[in-house]
């Protein structure tokens, strides 16, 4: 079908050729049947699943958790946090097969929980993206500034931002391709890293000193903030804390399955690459990272920034005397944050469209160009990477870090408002009778599962900013990490007052009508 024919199909909604797209939007029947194309390929959502919320939470940020915790506590708060993301995408997975829809998250929770929370979830997805793209444009300028100190961050910011515009203009399959070959990058860049850490604690290094398990033994769990046992505890709650943002983003495959085609056959095929992905590269990459570099080392205790210079993998290399690998693990970088920033605009425009087919956004953010894409959500999206200009000078650096470090805490929301979404569809399956073998993929231990995962990540979440309290209050940790918090509060309530929504009853809740009614498969 030609590009001209698909955009007459996404926009058809009534037997007239002669009305315009602004005048298809005026009913709720028409809105509900304008739909994203589905042209992800299965292997496009199959990488992205492995793949492609990997970022430098990992490869840098986990450095910063190996300080304060040691690598017992790492590994351990990995597997742990973990476990609880599995729990959270295998209901999200087990949803989207059940009942798909191009409406992100914030559409599930809106069908079975309460409107008020699904504009909740849908402006916290939106706004923690939104703002993360300017923190990873300016991560970005930072990296290439690892090799050219002379050129301003400003320059670097401004032509990724411009090609990430021009990348989500087209067809989602050409993001779909960039975003597989990313991935797979990605993978390679990682496992050569574990190779070489593997190799290092063996003795292959040109230092030819044997590690083994030397670290484990000495200071697997290490003290943070304060002496003893409590210290221990705090450096193993650091390392949880660590762990969720170098997770947070692993959610976004439940974005892309509003646009995946046969989503009953992908999704659950998607769904169980997760526990792959979380099992090989995280808790392994922690793992070797536990065993070629000690807590204590001291370039390890100064390394700052979003450059090769801060990656606890590079300074390993560095002790091991390996003279190669710490620019092109800077160089693979720009894949690791480049495309976090592509994906930050794509997420953030699904995020738009979805609250704009709930009415919960201006129906702006609906139209779609000749690509079906909602041109309008990410135009509006990119306009918040302008944001990222504030570091190019001092003091505007220092209010932006604490503007991003306040909506952080909205990536855990996001796993929450998943949870929340499907005990509420749980329910729903229940108080319809929906026999359990009609669900066509099914979590084990479910919905006690869940339950425990909504608790836990209620717990990660209130007390994220314990580091506020120990020792002397720390007012402005305390307003970055709790202001989000209130926020998204705010938004729930002040919805809910506004509009003077009800909760939704499980005996009347829909359960699979978009997809009879808009895929009709």
């Amino acid at each position: 079908m030609s590009d001209k024919g698909k955009e007459e199909q996404l926009f058809s909604t009534v037997p007239s050729d002669s009305q315009s797209r602004s005048s298809q939007l005026d009913s709720d029947e028409k809105i509900e049947n304008v739909v994203l194309n589905k042209d992800f390929k299965y292997r496009h959502v199959n990488m992205l699943a492995i793949a492609g919320a990997i970022g430098t939470g990992l490869i840098i940020g986990s450095g910063t958790a190996l300080k304060r915790g040691g690598p017992g506590s790492l590994f351990i708060a990995y597997v742990f946090t973990g476990f609880l993301l599995l729990i959270v995408l295998m209901s999200l997975g087990e949803m989207a097969a059940y009942s798909p829809m191009d409406k992100a998250f914030s559409g599930y929770a809106t069908r079975y929980v309460d409107p008020a929370l699904g504009f909740a979830a849908g402006w916290n997805y939106f706004f923690k993206y939104a703002i993360v793209l300017s923190a990873n444009l300016s991560a970005l300028g930072i990296i290439i500034q690892y090799w050219r100190k002379d050129l301003n961050v400003g320059i670097f910011i401004a032509v990724f931002l411009v090609a990430i515009i021009f990348i989500n203009w087209f067809n989602v399959k050409y993001y779909g391709e960039l975003e597989f070959w990313c991935a797979l990058a990605k993978l390679l860049v990682l496992a050569l890293c574990f190779l070489v850490c593997l190799v290092i604690t063996c003795g292959g290094s040109p230092t030819g000193k044997t590690i083994g398990f030397q670290y484990w033994r000495e200071e697997a769990f290490t003290e943070y903030l304060v002496k003893g046992s409590t210290g221990r505890f705090l450096g193993f709650w650091a390392c949880c804390i660590q762990s969720c943002f170098a997770f947070v983003g692993s959610e976004a495959i439940g974005v892309v399955f509003g646009e995946t085609p046969n989503p009953k056959k992908n999704i659950p095929r998607a769904s169980l690459q997760i526990l792959f992905r979380i099992g090989f590269f995280y808790v392994l990459g922690v793992f070797l990272l536990g065993l070629v570099i000690s807590p204590k080392n001291k370039l390890l205790a100064t390394a700052s920034g979003s450059n090769a210079s801060a990656s606890p993998y590079v300074i390993a290399f560095e002790v091991a005397h390996i003279k190669v690998l710490p620019s092109f693990i800077n160089a693979a970088l720009i894949i690791f944050v480049g495309s976090a920033a592509n994906t930050d605009v794509y997420l953030a425009s699904r995020a738009l469209y979805g609250l704009a087919k709930d009415g919960q956004a201006p129906k702006i953010f609906l139209t779609l160009n000749r690509h079906g894409i909602p041109y309008n959500a990410c135009l509006f999206t990119s306009m918040w990477g302008l944001l990222a200009f504030m570091n190019c000078s001092e003091s505007s650096a220092t209010v932006f870090g604490y503007f991003s470090s306040a909506v952080t805490v909205f990536g855990i929301l996001n796993w929450l408002n998943i949870l929340l979404a499907y005990n509420g569809y749980f329910r729903a399956i229940k108080a319809q009778n929906v026999p359990r073998e009609e669900v066509v993929f099914r979590m084990w231990g479910q919905p006690y599962m869940s339950y425990f995962a909504t608790f836990m990540i209620s717990v990660i979440t209130f007390f994220n900013g314990y580091n506020a309290f120990i020792g002397k209050f720390d007012y402005k940790q305390f307003i970055t990490t709790y202001v989000g918090i209130v926020a998204y509060l705010v938004m729930i309530f002040g919805y809910k007052f506004w509009h003077k929504t009800k909760r939704v009853d499980p005996k009347t809740a829909v359960l699979d009508r978009s997809y009879k009614e808009l895929y009709g498969e």
